[in-house]
């Protein structure tokens, strides 16, 4: 039988990575995010942040934008590492699968883990005003953005993990169709949104586990 895996698509802004950490200590699991890059980074020989700016991109916007500007394709040299990060992504994301129950946030682990694991697919958006204030609550300090030019970045990022799924699956990155669940954090605090959805996912693998025996 399959392990019990959470994967958390989110849209920037949104707290989806907060949301699955927490699910994942109140369900007394692993949450896997930025571990992942670490681990890309090491075994690779790469720079963490240079792991992290590729690791939700697709292969076309991972190369500088002057290259594809001045040339037709890119060259070998500049598309071998995103692609390098991208399979070994994909390696991590199925070995934690394999090894254990878990929540991976982002990555496209929905669609990564689709077929041999079925994991439980959730999904967290928000309005924009509220993507953008919990934006400026988390700048950092000394750190002053405009609020138009937050959303520009939520607009970008969310655009990035968009072309980048649509390398893995044919499905459209949030469309409620391909989730099981999905959770809208406007006007809430995350915490408050955890015991409901812990008490879903619990009832969501009993009834998986319920149909396989």
């Amino acid at each position: 039988m399959s392990n019990r895996i959470i994967t958390v698509s989110r849209e920037f802004g949104s707290g989806g990575r907060e949301l699955g950490k927490r699910l994942a200590k109140a369900l007394n699991i692993p949450c896997y995010d930025h571990e992942i890059i670490s681990i890309i980074a090491k075994e690779n020989g790469f720079d963490e942040q240079y792991v992290a700016n590729v690791s939700e991109r697709s292969i076309e916007a991972a190369y500088p934008l002057t290259i594809g500007q001045r040339f037709a394709m890119p060259s070998y040299d500049y598309m071998e590492q995103p692609i390098r990060i991208m399979a070994a992504q994909r390696k991590i994301i199925e070995n934690f699968a394999r090894q254990e129950d878990c929540v991976i946030v982002g990555r496209s682990a929905d669609s990564i883990l689709e077929e041999e694991f079925h994991p439980l697919n959730l999904f967290v958006y928000a309005d924009m005003s509220s993507k953008v204030l919990r934006c400026t609550q988390r700048a950092k300090e000394g750190e002053s953005l405009k609020p138009s030019d937050i959303e520009k970045q939520i607009r970008r990022i969310d655009k990035e993990r968009i072309r980048y799924h649509e390398m893995y699956s044919d499905g459209r990155w949030g469309d409620k169709e391909n989730y099981h669940l999905c959770i809208n954090t406007s006007g809430h605090e995350i915490k408050e949104l955890i015991p409901g959805i812990a008490e879903f996912a619990s009832c969501w693998f009993s009834a998986r586990e319920g149909q396989a025996e």
